[in-house]
């Protein structure tokens, strides 16, 4: 557990791994929240984390990491923009160091495809796909690093060599990684162009509540992060980034439908867009804890079985199930395509007696 420290005196080290108390004095009320910790921290970091700069203060912000007491509660502050007031007390928790590069960890690969370039590898629902806050290690990354070795690619930067694109830690499915600088090249831009240049294609299968109408059709809003809670995404009318997803109902359950089989395929490729665009729609992906809001009267309606089978998926029924590219330097076609993984599918099979 973190010790808590006061407010460093000049020249005192800033120590990786402690909390530390900090109070608004008189003259810094009114001044944005992290401007008040950059001026009050400026130049106290954990030795290898280089100064801690604004914009790192604004990320230790998002991450929750900034806390404040109000009726003996302890929360965070998530608004990087807040208005200090003297008197404002503030825990600023300053993680330990990550190290520079990530380990390989023996943790057993779903290889669908691999050659001296690339990797084309089945990712199960719970797996993180690079090291990040709250998940240092244990993810795909270190799991290649630990199959590939010193091939893997570091183009994408120390902490997700070889990445090009990535899932949700809860989404199910395919997933392509470059193990050359070459390859890492050709796949990027490929993944740039999101399909327009007819080279990508990728389509994920989703168990959505209720039946969207069309049943074909296409979704066209902006994604920002939600000004509410700065973990989730929000589909927004201005600002944000552009995002587009096609859709298509292959099957519904019940009548009136209680549950849908749909195919998305993206033209972007935003933070969680399948998840954030269905529920602006009005049928959220079914298990999804951050965007499915209440489930409870839409569960009821379900087979007893199945009920149980949604408790049991404990994620999202999302699964990434085609994947399709030009090989980045032999430029043949390469296309590929994984069944649902048995959560899934057994939830499927119990929506038959709907």
């Amino acid at each position: 557990m973190s010790s808590l420290k006061e407010s460093p005196e000049p020249g005192t080290p800033l120590d990786a791994g402690e909390a530390h108390a900090l109070t608004v004095p008189p003259e810094a009320g009114g001044i944005r929240l992290d401007k008040y910790l950059t001026d009050a921290l400026a130049g106290k970091a954990p030795e290898g984390e280089g100064t801690l700069s604004r914009a790192r203060l604004q990320a230790l912000i998002a991450e929750g990491r900034v806390t404040t007491e109000a009726n003996g509660k302890t929360r965070p502050i998530i608004d990087a923009s807040y208005k200090v007031k003297p008197g404002d007390a503030f825990t600023v928790n300053v993680p330990a160091p990550a190290p520079a590069k990530p380990l390989g960890q023996a943790i057993p690969l779903d290889i669908i495809y691999e050659d001296k370039e690339l990797i084309v590898v089945m990712k199960p629902a719970g797996l993180v796909v690079h090291p990040a806050a709250g998940s240092p290690d244990m993810t795909l990354v270190n799991a290649l690093i630990a199959h590939c070795g010193d091939s893997l690619s570091g183009i994408g930067g120390e902490k997700r060599p070889g990445i090009v694109h990535r899932l949700d830690k809860d989404t199910s499915g395919l997933i392509v990684v470059a193990k050359t600088d070459r390859a890492h090249q050709g796949l990027a831009a490929q993944f740039a162009a999101h399909g327009r240049d007819g080279k990508l294609t990728r389509a994920y299968w989703a168990l959505v509540w209720g039946e969207p109408k069309p049943r074909r059709g296409t979704i066209e809003a902006n994604i920002a992060r939600s000004t509410h809670n700065r973990s989730k995404m929000a589909a927004v009318k201005t600002a944000g980034r552009e995002a587009i997803t096609h859709y298509t109902v292959l099957e519904s359950f019940g009548e009136p439908p209680v549950v849908s089989l749909v195919e998305c395929r993206l033209e972007t490729g935003r933070t969680h867009q399948i998840r954030v665009h269905m529920t602006a729609i009005g049928h959220p992906v079914l298990g999804d804890p951050t965007y499915g809001g209440s489930q409870k009267t839409r569960k009821a309606k379900l087979p007893p079985e199945a009920q149980g089978l949604l408790e049991r998926l404990n994620r999202q029924a999302l699964h990434a199930h085609h994947l399709g590219f030009e090989h980045p330097v032999t430029k043949k076609r390469l296309d590929f395509d994984a069944p649902l993984p048995p959560d899934m599918a057994d939830l499927l099979a119990s929506l038959e007696g709907l």
